[in-house]
């Protein structure tokens, strides 16, 4: 699926190709309130946080998710670091 995300590491957005499946995503259900995170995703060496909303996910190098714990409070604090 093609989508936009920011990249904090270049600080801009790009156009990437993601393929969302469960052995490579962790979606999180119990989302109810704009800026949860929704899912985390394994791409590329790196991985996308995606908040509860209608805006870009984050693409963020060198983590996964098991480097987090495939845990939601972790992915959003991981987030706010490159916010």
């Amino acid at each position: 699926m093609e989508m936009t995300v920011y990249n904090p590491q270049k600080g801009r957005l790009e156009t990437i190709d993601a393929t969302f499946t469960d052995e490579n995503t962790t979606w999180f259900d119990n989302c109810t309130k704009r800026h949860q995170v929704y899912m985390i995703t394994d791409f590329e060496g790196g991985l996308l946080i995606r908040e509860f909303d209608y805006g870009c996910p984050m693409w963020i190098y060198d983590v996964c998710r098991a480097d987090i714990g495939f845990d939601q409070k972790k992915a959003r604090e991981l987030k706010k670091r490159y916010a």
